[in-house]
């Protein structure tokens, strides 16, 4: 657990290090919800949560995506990263159990977005007046650990699937952002949103997550607000993402044909 301790502080001065990364997972969130507010007003209207206002609407579901860009988008891009340049062939030669690496790599990207969310939650209740109860708080947690959790398996997936870094960021991009306006996080979906979309966000987990979070912090619904049939899909997505992680991941970098065939030729024939 020491080591595993070291491993998590080592991958944080990592993120903190790289000042993009830090932006895109915790200001940019912080800064739509800002601009979203301004720009539509706090007005109240009908959502799927009822009738009410914008910034109680866009709090959790900003939070989930500052959750889920931190876990999904951190590790897959990371990871890739780290195998193209050999980094990952490096540390399993090294005495340090592999579980323990990726142990500190998961939960330094958890760290992070729970300190998105938090911030984000934070920010909403004191300038906004978003509504927290104390008897939702649980639902809260739980709904934040099992969507991380869920996020960091796709996002291992994602680098085990993607060759490069160069395949893995548009990858993450592709597929994080497309879903964020169709799983009621940047866009509220109401009774004239077509049936075919609506049920395309409900297959993927991004909308459970944040619908799941935002209903815990729903002034309208009852406590404790758990939503259990919406924590079983994140579930059954940290299934599929482990399963794929435990089948494709390597640790070797990606042998490039070209290359090795060019020094390969470039190779003087032996005397």
């Amino acid at each position: 657990m020491r080591t595993l301790w070291r491993c998590v502080r080592m991958q944080n001065r990592i993120f903190w290090r790289t000042p993009v990364a830090a932006f895109f997972t915790l200001v940019f969130p912080i800064l739509m919800l800002v601009l979203f507010t301004a720009i539509f007003g706090n007005d109240a209207f009908d959502t799927v949560y009822g009738r009410v206002n914008s910034s109680q609407f866009y709090t959790p579901g900003l939070a989930v995506f500052a959750a889920a860009s931190s876990t999904y988008t951190g590790i897959g891009i990371n990871l890739a990263s780290r195998r193209e340049l050999g980094i990952l062939k490096r540390v399993r030669g090294t005495p340090i159990p592999p579980w323990i690496y990726l142990g500190g790599v998961v939960l330094s990207a958890v760290w992070v977005a729970a300190l998105g969310v938090v911030a984000m939650v934070v920010l909403g209740v004191a300038a906004y007046g978003v509504n927290v109860e104390a008897a939702k708080v649980p639902a809260m947690v739980v709904t934040f650990v099992v969507g991380s959790a869920s996020f960091a398996a796709l996002g291992l997936a994602l680098a085990s699937v993607a060759r490069s870094v160069a395949m893995a960021v548009p990858t993450a991009n592709a597929t994080l952002l497309p879903l964020a306006f169709i799983s009621n996080i940047f866009v509220p979906f109401g009774s004239e949103t077509p049936a075919w979309l609506d049920l395309l966000g409900n297959i993927f987990p991004l909308k459970h997550f944040g619908l799941a979070f935002g209903e815990a912090m729903n002034p309208l619904s009852d406590a404790p607000a758990f939503e259990w049939h919406r924590l079983g899909v994140l579930l059954i997505w940290l299934a599929v993402g482990a399963a794929v992680a435990a089948w494709k991941f390597s640790w070797e970098p990606p042998v490039i044909s070209g290359r090795s065939s060019r020094r390969r030729r470039t190779q003087p024939a032996p005397a």
